[in-house]
């Protein structure tokens, strides 16, 4: 059997590698961005001089072929469901028995005046990064758009640079559709220490320049120099490919519970993909590097003739606000009600906080989110699955802690506060 894989991020090279492990499956995976696959997080220290883009790459260079995987550098342009073909760029024809789309996302587009001038770009792929190398060579003033991750992550990339940035975000407390309003709140404080001109409530009204960027006007009717602009609004699911196929789609690519496409012996996982019936508290589209490798491994399964339904798990993300790093297990919501409520402990000294919620009626721990400290995945998981209570969270607190050695632990002093607080 002959499975083809069209993506190679960590979706599409999870469910390799697994598929590779279990079986004798020809298994060929195909990407226009690189030829190898990479750690699209670590793109950021690639432009701040912290490793080589060759560093990025998980895998030596010999790993493919050992392993048997094919690897061919070259752009999908269509695909026939019925003769069961590819149509790629240099003008050949790939046969499939299987094929898994692990198309994953594209960023938004601006819907602002002026965003089609030279200096404004997302940041998303090799080839986005390749780019910005350029564009910012002799920039002196930024504005970033979208107070997302790639937000943060494009604003200290340009900051490592002396480039003078400036983050527009139309949310009034940062991140405040994921964060709970301390939690925002801490962020902001953090970024905007490190010299960020954050302005939070605001969007951008136009981009402007002849030719090139040279400013950008505010929604309150500010204007600031500026000769780069990016554009980090958000990513949606890469699904041009399928246009004029009989995949279905909705947002994304439609898939049922084993990852399956409307079309026979098509699937699709990853950011790309999305489940018609997702598991309670859970979105039907889930664009995290997480969820792409649950996907990976699950759709393995299948793939050498074990049929797996897709379960999420627990739900987990991390993150890095500059220096401030970012956990959350479970489900910690952005306020609070009748049903859930939660236990808050901040750090007065330090950037330093974590939350615990619970439901109110069975004390139930439901979820974590910490800020400046690290838990143990594991336990953090197996707490919220076993259903322990609020209690026995307290109780146990510091069996969380997942600082280094010799790092003083603050759950100790969290403990403290919180049963003072329960």
């Amino acid at each position: 059997m002959h499975i083809v894989i069209i993506g190679n991020g960590i979706a599409g090279i999870t469910t390799a590698r697994h598929v590779r492990k279990q079986s004798d499956h020809k298994i060929t995976v195909i990407s226009s961005e690189s030829k190898y696959f990479f750690s699209r997080t670590a793109l950021m220290y690639v432009y701040m001089g912290h490793m080589k883009f060759e560093h990025t790459q998980p895998y030596e260079n010999w790993f493919w072929k050992k392993n048997k995987i094919d690897l061919v550098y070259d752009r999908v342009l269509g695909i026939d469901t019925d003769k069961k073909t590819l149509q790629v760029k240099s003008g050949s024809e790939i046969s499939y028995d299987k094929l898994v789309l692990a198309l994953g996302s594209v960023p938004r587009l601006l819907p602002t005046p002026g965003a089609n001038l030279k200096g404004v770009q997302p940041l998303y792929s090799k080839q986005n990064l390749e780019q910005l190398e350029e564009t910012t060579r002799y920039v002196k003033h930024a504005v970033v758009i979208g107070g997302g991750l790639i937000g943060i992550e494009l604003a200290e990339m340009l900051h490592s640079r002396g480039i003078h940035v400036t983050m527009a975000v139309r949310e009034k407390n940062y991140w405040d559709m994921v964060l709970p309003k301390e939690e925002a709140e801490m962020v902001e404080r953090h970024v905007k220490a490190r010299n960020i001109n954050l302005k939070l409530g605001i969007t951008v009204d136009s981009i402007n320049g002849s030719d090139k960027v040279e400013s950008v006007t505010l929604s309150t009717g500010e204007i600031i120099d500026s000769e780069f602009v990016g554009a980090t609004i958000g990513v949606m699911p890469n699904i041009k490919l399928l246009e004029g196929t009989s995949i279905e789609t909705n947002q994304g690519i439609l898939v049922d519970d084993y990852l399956q496409t409307s079309v026979p012996d098509i699937y699709a996982i990853g950011d790309c993909a999305e489940i018609r019936k997702p598991d309670p508290g859970r979105r039907a589209i889930e664009a995290v590097w997480y969820a792409g490798r649950i996907m990976g491994e699950t759709l393995a399964q299948t793939l050498y003739g074990s049929p797996t339904p897709y379960h999420p798990g627990i739900w987990y993300n991390s993150a890095k606000f500059m220096d401030l790093e970012y956990q959350t297990y479970g489900q910690v919501p952005t306020s609070y009600h009748e049903e859930i409520e939660s236990l808050y402990w901040q750090d007065q000294k330090a950037e330093r906080c974590l939350r615990l919620t619970y439901e109110k009626a069975t004390k139930k721990v439901k979820g974590f989110n910490v800020l400046g400290l690290r838990l143990r995945h594991q336990l953090c998981d197996k707490w919220i699955v076993e259903e322990r209570s609020i209690e026995y969270v307290l109780e146990h607190l510091e069996d969380l802690n997942f600082d280094p050695e010799f790092y003083k632990d603050y759950l100790f002093e969290a403990k403290l506060n919180l049963e003072v607080t329960a």
